[in-house]
């Protein structure tokens, strides 16, 4: 068994957990079930991050009207995930394990206290035996607030509540050097931070995720820069969350080698919150060297050479290279028009500090 493991995150994709007209896969859903009650009675603590809620509501309801994307995610969204965590209730119910349903949206990671509230519902949950169930709560987003799909939420839950592992489980093996229908194609086994994918990966996406191995592979580097191992592997397989737990060097997947720095609670909030920034701080050469290095260093006054958009004080804004090119994320300890009057002068307190700053 891979050594102190004590909570893993499990993201279920689509092509898991459906047939191909779309209809929910119970008997796969059941054997999924099966092996993460045997991880559960192992005392390992297990976050479910499941898709399968829009699927599940197209197979179930037939609409004459044409619906725009969103309306389409709404409406099936709403029949499915009712139809989805029933079926989880009843086969977890089968092990005398509870489960709980967290739907959750973009928005809701905005700031820090809703980051903080969410992560406080889940740990009390899991301090009671409950296994989350997460999903996007597609009834109320909204296209410009939308996860880019459950691969990213995962990353995102994995990151929030401290889990030392990812697993997302696809219809595939892993990442593989090659177009993976060739025969020549393998499977790479262990990927490091400092490897290029965008060669190796196609962009298909399945018929009814939004996510494709492309996506995959981004945030699970993100992840895997942050501290958590992140496992790709074949959720059709038979009981293959148990052999990733138990005899991972036999089984075939692909690992993202974690990132041995811990990384603060603070910077893991901030590392998904770009989206949310409100302006930019552009950085001299000398500055963008520095904070690209693996120096511990804040971005003070001296080294900004410009800045973009109105924000207050406590905002996040979006850290630019001297070339203009996004290099991270910061809470910046000025509004916006201080930060103008002070950049480039010395003796100012730094204007992003280290622990408010996460760099890609």
């Amino acid at each position: 068994m891979i050594a102190n493991t004590k909570r893993i995150a499990i993201k279920l994709g689509s092509n898991v957990l459906t047939r191909p007209d779309g209809s929910l896969n119970i008997t796969q859903i059941s054997a999924l079930v099966d092996q993460v009650a045997y991880l559960y009675k192992k005392e390992i603590e297990v976050i479910l991050i499941s898709s399968g809620a829009v699927a599940a509501g197209k197979s179930e309801l037939a609409i004459e009207n044409k619906l725009d994307s969103v309306d389409q995610r709404q409406l099936f969204s709403a029949i499915g995930q009712a139809k989805l965590i029933n079926r989880y209730y009843e086969f977890f119910r089968e092990h005398g394990i509870t489960v709980g349903q967290v739907l959750t949206t973009k928005d809701s990671f905005r700031t820090r206290s809703h980051y903080l509230n969410q992560r406080n519902c889940m740990r009390v949950m899991l301090d009671n035996g409950v296994i989350p169930i997460v999903n996007e709560n597609d009834t109320i987003s909204v296209s410009e607030l939308m996860f880019t799909d459950n691969d990213e939420l995962s990353g995102l839950i994995a990151s929030m509540m401290g889990a030392q592992s990812l697993i997302i489980l696809s219809n595939v093996d892993g990442i593989y050097d090659g177009p993976p229908q060739l025969p020549s194609s393998k499977v790479i086994r262990v990927i490091d931070q400092d490897i290029d994918l965008s060669s190796y990966i196609q962009s298909t996406k399945s018929s009814f995720g939004r996510g494709g191995m492309l996506t995959k592979s981004s945030i699970a580097k993100k992840i895997a820069d942050e501290g958590i191992k992140v496992i790709i592997a074949n959720g059709t397989k038979k009981n293959i969350l148990v052999d990733l737990i138990e005899d991972p060097k036999n089984t075939i997947a692909t690992v993202f080698t974690p990132n041995k720095e811990p990384v603060s609670v603070v910077k893991k909030w901030i590392a998904h919150s770009e989206e949310f920034a409100t302006g930019e701080i552009h950085l001299n050469k000398e500055a963008t060297d520095i904070i690209m290095s693996n120096q511990v260093a804040s971005i003070l006054p001296i080294g900004v050479i410009n800045v973009k958009g109105n924000f207050e004080k406590d905002d996040l804004v979006r850290i630019m290279s001297y070339k203009s090119e996004p290099i991270g994320v910061g809470r910046v300890n000025y509004d916006a028009e201080k930060a103008r009057s002070f950049m480039g002068k010395h003796q100012k307190k730094e204007m992003v500090h280290y622990d408010f700053l996460y760099i890609e």
